[in-house]
């Protein structure tokens, strides 16, 4: 029976947390969070759950929580991945991440270096396993890739594509972490381009893309995401030898943040304004709602009435098989915002995002990681990547998978 601490109780946290109440091997999930009553109130609504307050900034405070247990999932921002990962080392056990913090490090490809030698050297030596990237995108998209692969002998360029066309009628231009979201449209993005990793601007070389289940042709620009570097990292050994990882993103967040983005509303420079000293991305911020995670929140949502209910994850994998040149084009099917809320009463990014996470979660409390030290979620062997996606399936989250034939030119 494993016992585990969630570091974090938003929309993906709290979704994870009651996902692993109804896991038969899970005995004690600990909520924990620099909010007492909000994580009281989430640990009150589980079977197996205990409400802790920790400040993510005191290391002692979450190495003290971790006592014990068998797992730290982590559900904070990036900024505090640092102190999770040490106090993971220093209780000696097991690590989950929903992403890849970029402040380890002058960058981000650094940091995430980093984490593949020096951190997975760590966890190795204590025979324990890390797995970062571990949400949608990155996490079930990295799956879907890497399950792509199999259909080529060879791979020339992956495009992972996300749009998201949840979109209400009351402001909300995110249904996942604002500061996260905001972070990433205020930052260069990476692509990984012919063999290299580049730095892109944001909101930069757009692509159009009209799918049969969307309504419209819909744009997608440069984000800075975690999939060009881990696959691009992992080109040789995972992907085939992939030469091009792109990740490109379009949706309602995309169209609030890029107007501000361009009048330098995003930027962290301290600015005057009549006298006062105001950082513009801090005031942007304050004024965005967070995402919504309360049931009834989601619901008085829906009763006000959406404008649109649509979106799509795409992976476009372009490579040779039996000397012929192909797109594998994978396409995700998740619940959207009005069927999430009928089958769970959560919102359609946490059914996604926070479901596709526990999957991993699952993973880890069912001993299928056999890994020792630090992977990533497109590092996974292929049966464990199989399990995933059957598992994923009873939830309503599937693949479509076409492979086309690229004419000769």
């Amino acid at each position: 029976m494993k016992k585990i601490l969630i570091l974090g109780y938003g929309a993906i946290g709290s979704t994870v947390a009651r996902c692993m109440d109804e896991e038969p091997n899970v005995a004690e999930i600990i909520c924990a969070g620099h909010d007492r009553k909000a994580a009281n109130k989430l640990a009150g609504q589980l079977k197996k759950g205990k409400g802790l307050w920790v400040e993510a900034n005191d290391l002692k405070q979450i190495v003290d929580a971790a006592q014990g247990v068998d797992l730290i999932v982590n559900a904070l921002p990036l900024a505090f991945a640092p102190n999770a990962l040490e106090a993971a080392l220093e209780a000696k056990t097991n690590y989950q991440d929903f992403a890849a913090t970029d402040v380890l490090a002058e960058n981000w490809a650094e940091s995430i270096d980093l984490m593949y030698t020096e951190y997975n050297r760590r966890f190795e030596e204590i025979g324990k396993t890390a797995v970062i990237g571990t949400g949608s995108a990155p996490g079930l998209i990295c799956v879907a890739a890497r399950n792509a692969m199999r259909y080529l002998d060879s791979c020339e360029t992956i495009c992972n594509i996300v749009y998201e066309g949840v979109e209400a009628r009351r402001f909300l231009p995110f249904w996942w972490s604002p500061v996260t979201a905001l972070n990433d449209m205020s930052n260069d993005a990476y692509a990984f381009e012919e063999g290299r990793l580049i730095r892109t601007k944001a909101f930069s070389r757009p692509i159009f893309r009209k799918y049969d289940y969307l309504d419209k042709e819909v744009r997608l620009v440069e984000h800075a995401h975690d999939e060009p570097l881990h696959m691009g990292m992992n080109s040789q050994k995972y992907f085939k030898g992939v030469k091009n990882v792109y990740f490109k993103y379009g949706g309602a967040g995309v169209d609030f943040s890029e107007p501000l983005y361009r009048a330098g509303l995003l930027s962290k420079k301290p600015e005057e304004v009549d006298g006062v000293q105001v950082i513009p991305f801090h005031m942007v911020l304050k004024h965005v709602p967070p995402a919504p995670r309360d049931r009834e929140v989601i619901r008085q949502i829906l009763e006000e009435g959406l404008v649109s209910d649509s979106g799509a994850m795409v992976v476009e994998a372009i490579g040779i098989k039996d000397g012929k040149k192909l797109l594998i084009e994978t396409h995700v099917f998740a619940p959207g915002l009005v069927e999430s809320f009928q089958k769970a009463g959560i919102s359609s990014e946490m059914y996604l995002t926070g479901k596709a996470g526990a999957l991993f979660t699952k993973m880890f409390v069912n001993d299928l990681y056999t890994q020792k030290g630090l992977i990533s979620s497109d590092m996974l062997t292929e049966v464990q990547n199989d399990y995933y996606l059957e598992r994923a399936e009873e939830i309503g989250i599937t693949l479509q998978i076409e492979r086309k034939l690229i004419a000769k030119q």
